[in-house]
């Protein structure tokens, strides 16, 4: 956790922990109330049962805090999920196609390459459409996920802030070879990006993934699509 890949990270990681927190203190209260009650209210002989009635103070209580700690957590949610729908209307713009069972990332002038080449401190916007079944575009360093479908192009836009390699997954099983459906994204220093856009010849990465025969020939995606 927190690894700063992008700037979604501490802001995933931070509700992840709040629900987390939050959870592990009802889990440990409950569990003590439970052991308590067991304790005090069991069975013995001779014991003469009594009526218990409703407490509306009790009742208001634990009907008020779930509700309120529900409902941060769906505010802290939501401030992220805000801000990753909010696309930036400059940036790199990427195609990026998925088949059985590898992707394609096409940029603007034409170069196709099978993993994602980026500049380190940019934002990036990527146009994602399937040519077969659904996939799912994942990058667990980024935090950052969308599902990728057959006729409709979905919007996903992010930047990193660290020059690396990260691993991209189908998060969504897509048949056979779901589990080797890898890739790359590699963040590059900007000089160096630059200098690998401007040349002309198509990049293939050394990830070597298989694609389905029958399924070779990429769409073509126009960034025109809408969430």
């Amino acid at each position: 956790m927190g690894s700063g890949a992008t700037q979604y990270v501490e802001t995933v990681d931070s509700v992840m922990l709040y629900i987390v927190g939050i959870s592990v203190v009802l889990l440990i209260g409950i569990t003590a109330v439970m052991i308590y009650f067991v304790v005090k209210y069991n069975r013995k002989k001779g014991h003469k049962p009594e009526n218990i009635h409703g407490n509306w103070l009790l009742e208001t209580i634990w009907i008020a805090i779930p509700t309120v700690l529900v409902m941060t957590m769906f505010y802290y949610s939501y401030i992220g999920y805000k801000d990753l729908r909010n696309f930036p209307e400059d940036g790199l713009e990427v195609n990026v196609t998925a088949r059985m069972w590898g992707w394609t990332f096409e940029y603007e002038n034409g170069k196709q390459t099978d993993s994602l080449y980026v500049p380190v401190n940019q934002p990036v916007m990527l146009f994602l459409e399937s040519v077969d079944v659904n996939h799912s575009f994942y990058v667990p360093a980024f935090r950052i996920k969308e599902d990728v479908i057959a006729g409709r192009v979905n919007k996903l836009h992010f930047t990193s802030d660290m020059v690396g390699d990260y691993d991209i997954a189908c998060a969504e099983y897509c048949g056979l070879k779901h589990s080797m459906m890898y890739s790359k994204v590699k963040v590059m220093e900007v000089a160096d990006f630059d200098k690998w856009y401007a040349e002309t010849d198509a990049t293939t990465d050394e990830t070597n993934i298989e694609t389905n025969p029958v399924d070779s020939t990429a769409a073509e995606i126009k960034p025109t699509g809408e969430m």
